[in-house]
């Protein structure tokens, strides 16, 4: 592993360990799935996503604890964030109703090393708004996963996403953004899920980042959510909020995704696997 400018260059060795990590933590969402229904409360999602990392994958929930350098160490092992919570939902004693959308959030750490991805679940019938706003979602996030190959731009992949997204007549989220990851659970750099094409950080082979755009249905304003918390953000207007995540290493062709598994969603028909 190199370090160029604070962002460190994945060996081939690192990579397969990162590929391990990713799976495994795209394995808990498949093991989550069935469960996320109306009448399931979010802390109960937590314990079994808790059990499932530790018992089952001997593996390290991030999230548990982590205080990303403030004050108030995140308590629970998972993020789940419910109808207009941007993200950083602490799981509760909230029961998921038919009709709700959660985004599930999960980081497993296995030998030193992190996978990091998170999924849109529909609570029994959703409204067409909703599945359309999850749909769009995770159609924005590949289209800024196309943009990653050596030699593209961090710029490219933001205003990828943007202009899918507004197209769409949603907005982007401009306060939280991809990141960086390995041994680290947030390294550099910064992924911006908006932007201008051709500008920014250059790619090149071996850098790992997540990509994770956060799509409001309303407005791009957010805000610090009513339980003060110290990690929860809503939606300012109280729109619904979506948000799909992979973690993503730079190849010598373009890109591979590292946080799939079984169940993960099927590749939209738009993009081209070749370039993977």
């Amino acid at each position: 592993m190199t370090t160029n400018k604070n962002i460190t260059i994945k060996t081939e060795q690192d990579i397969a360990a990162m590929r391990i990590a990713g799976r495994l933590t795209s394995e808990v969402l498949d093991y989550l799935a069935p469960f996320i229904k109306p009448g399931i409360t979010t802390n109960e999602i937590d314990k079994l996503a808790h059990d499932y990392m530790v018992n089952v994958q001997n593996a390290i929930p991030a999230p548990l604890n982590y205080t990303a350098g403030g004050d108030v160490p995140y308590p629970k092992s998972i993020c789940t964030s419910v109808n207009h919570q941007v993200c950083h939902g602490i799981p509760s004693d909230k029961v998921l109703k038919n009709g709700d959308i959660v985004n599930v959030d999960v980081t497993v750490i296995k030998d030193g090393w992190h996978g990091d991805s998170s999924r849109m679940f529909l609570v029994g019938e959703c409204s067409i708004a909703a599945k359309r706003l999850c749909h769009i979602t995770y159609e924005a996030m590949w289209k800024g996963i196309q943009q990653v190959k050596p030699g593209a731009r961090l710029g490219d992949i933001g205003a990828a996403i943007q202009k899918f997204a507004e197209g769409h007549h949603f907005s982007v989220v401009r306060e939280f953004c991809g990141h960086g990851i390995g041994q680290g659970f947030h390294e550099d750099p910064q992924v911006l899920h908006y932007g201008k094409a051709g500008t920014g950080l250059e790619l090149q082979a071996g850098m790992v980042f997540t990509i994770e755009p956060m799509i409001n249905a309303g407005k791009k304003d957010i805000k610090e959510g009513s339980e003060r918390d110290g990690w929860s953000i809503v939606t300012k207007d109280r729109s619904l909020s979506a948000q799909w995540e992979h973690t993503i290493v730079v190849t010598n062709t373009g890109y591979e995704v590292l946080t799939v598994s079984a169940g993960t969603p099927a590749v939209p028909a738009f993009v081209d696997t070749h370039l993977a």
